[in-house]
């Protein structure tokens, strides 16, 4: 049942994003009521989905969590710890470098604007950090 709601969901989602390219290709202006009325199907149907997801999970979820609190050991602390550090840590070196990666690129775009789209990439690249910080505290809790 919760198979087939993540599926309705996953339709929902790629219809909007197939409308919502198909108006910004006809340039359509933001006041028109084709936008708004796709808006409005959208959220119609989306969030009665995300309500009946809600209210299916959290009957398992309750019974997982009294299942896990018996089971539960000291060593868990320490997995918590490693997930907190590798996020902390890797925010404040994502910080770091976009902070100087991105003064650098105001200063390169001030003198050339043609360079936008080459400093763009090099502050996403910055911003990586972040993500694979996020990525390694996933796979310390979930191992």
């Amino acid at each position: 049942m919760i198979f087939k709601i993540a599926i309705l969901a996953l339709a929902v989602v790629v219809m909007t994003i197939y409308s919502g390219l198909y108006l910004l290709k006809t340039n359509e202006d933001a006041s028109k009521n084709k936008i708004r009325k796709a808006l409005k199907i959208n959220l119609s149907t989306f969030v009665p989905i995300m309500v009946m997801m809600i209210v299916l999970l959290l009957p398992s979820t309750s019974k997982a969590a009294e299942a896990g609190a018996s089971a539960a050991a000291a060593t868990d602390g320490l997995k918590y710890i490693g997930a907190a550090l590798s996020t902390g840590l890797a925010t404040i070196g994502t910080g770091y470098a976009v902070g100087t990666v991105g003064s650098a690129a105001l200063g390169a775009i001030s003198e050339d604007q043609s360079i936008l789209g080459r400093t763009i990439i090099f502050v996403g690249l910055a911003e990586g950090i972040a993500i694979f910080g996020v990525i390694i505290s996933i796979l310390i809790l979930y191992a």
